[in-house]
């Protein structure tokens, strides 16, 4: 998602479907740029399982939703419904006083007022901003979703219908047109799910109300240049409630950075021209680092006994290395390089598949930092290669810890000396050590994974 969104958001946004689902399954639930929580499009309310629904206001006109009118769950003092509402109120004097920087940014006045004239705030936003849902899906899960037969025949069409506008973008960049196929997949379904909101009215909002208004005022004055150069029109920046828009969503500070006139007619369309959108997204990758050639990483199969202690982003070792310590591919497969540097990621612990991550896989988490999401789209595009399924089961038997369990997890480790951090229901690298840790110290595999069997002995039982 092209500086998206994912509970956290790409280099700073917020995210769509596969963004936000990726974090509430990996990561400390936050992806690009330190932002949080967002709301998914494409998937709605997936995170509740079979679980009910909160009970939710009746919608507005059109069928949006209204503002709950609540203070939000993150507890900023700018979240707080007093703080909204005071802020709504001088919704249309803070986008005025946003003239000055839109002029340094050789925005014209008369464009200007034509693209604000009649914004108003899209309070609902305030929600989705702070959304905390106490269910989340499993990793397994999460893959099942989005790597599936449909998504995977839709993926060979549209490289079949754009093969060479692939061809050319392969030659000139070196980008596996297969990655960038499966970025478009998994952002927004080959384009058929991208979000419906306005891109300047959730950027105006954002950037006069709530508490991330200093970086999304950069994101609504990136959008009116977009506009005001031509590049796109209005009713093209639609996209989800942060402001990520196209195929492969791309916030408006990404898409100055990023998007190319792949075409050379002049403008940068990423949302309608297929050419400009698979240049842009391969431009994306290659300027944070893709190595042409190369591929994402490889599923291994980790031995019994194993120190899980070394699976951590900071222990890159060789493949030749990993593969002095008993790790091995499927059905004994040769590493190609074995002076490549990888880490190990067990995503669910000893009792599931793990995986070396390369270079590449590192660039796919600048494109997202959920480690799910980077995850579905290194095994979405082999897919699309025509590579396999993975070999060894998930602990299927296995269920995600609620929000509150979690929280309860992380006071029990600090409790017990082992988290020194906040505790906030998200799971980053700081509780994952903390477990480990824990693990370690009552002599089972220290592998992070935070099943019901841990929580159980942390209580005790």
């Amino acid at each position: 998602m092209m500086q998206s969104v994912a509970g956290l958001a790409k280099r700073a946004g917020f995210v769509t479907g596969a963004m936000m689902l990726a974090a509430a399954v990996l990561l400390p639930v936050s992806a690009h740029a330190q932002a949080q929580n967002g709301l998914s499009n494409l998937f709605g309310g997936i995170f509740s399982g079979s679980n009910p629904a909160p009970s939710q206001p009746a919608p507005g006109p059109g069928g949006a939703l209204p503002w709950t009118g609540e203070d939000g769950a993150s507890g900023h003092p700018l979240m707080t419904a007093a703080a909204i509402r005071e802020a709504a109120s001088n919704f249309n004097n803070c986008v005025a006083g946003m003239w000055p920087d839109a002029a340094r940014r050789n925005i014209t006045q008369e464009n200007f007022q034509r693209f604000t004239a009649g914004l108003s705030p899209d309070l609902r936003i305030m929600d989705l901003m702070d959304s905390q849902p106490e269910f989340t899906k499993s990793i397994w899960d999460y893959l099942d979703i989005l790597v599936n037969d449909n998504r995977l025949a839709k993926g060979r069409e549209v490289l079949a219908k754009y093969k060479a506008q692939f061809d050319a973008t392969e030659k000139a960049t070196g980008i596996d047109r297969y990655i960038i196929a499966s970025i478009w997949g998994i952002e927004s379904n080959y384009s058929t799910q991208m979000g419906d909101r306005s891109v300047l009215q959730s950027t105006a909002t954002l950037a006069c109300i709530g508490r991330r208004q200093a970086y999304f005022k950069d994101e609504f004055l990136s959008a009116l240049e977009i506009l005001n150069r031509g590049d796109l029109r209005p009713e093209q920046m639609r996209g989800s409630w942060a402001g990520a828009f196209g195929p492969t969503q791309f916030m408006p500070t990404a898409f100055k950075r990023f998007a190319v006139d792949g075409d050379g007619d002049g403008r940068r369309d990423v949302v309608d021209n297929p050419t400009d959108l698979i240049a842009s997204t391969a431009n994306n990758l290659k300027k944070d680092g893709w190595q042409a050639g190369q591929t994402w990483g490889y599923e291994v199969v980790v031995p019994q006994g194993f120190n899980y202690m070394l699976a951590d982003r900071a222990k890159a070792m060789t493949m030749a290395q990993w593969e002095k310590l008993g790790l091995k591919r499927p059905a004994n497969q040769p590493f190609p390089h074995p002076a490549e540097k990888a880490y190990l990621l067990a995503p669910a612990g000893a009792q599931g598949p793990g995986f070396l991550m390369l270079q590449n896989y590192r660039v796919i988490m600048k494109y997202n930092p959920a480690e799910a999401y980077a995850l579905a789209i290194g095994h979405f595009a082999d897919r699309l290669r025509g590579g396999q399924p993975f070999v060894q089961p998930w602990p299927r038997q296995e269920r995600e810890l609620s929000r509150t369990e979690r929280l309860e997890l992380q006071q029990l480790l600090a409790q017990r000396g082992f988290y020194k951090g906040t505790p906030d229901g998200q799971f980053g690298g700081q509780t994952r050590e903390a477990l480990r840790n824990f693990q370690a110290s009552i002599g089972v595999p220290a592998d992070g994974f935070a099943s019901s069997d841990v929580l159980d002995r942390l209580r005790g039982r």
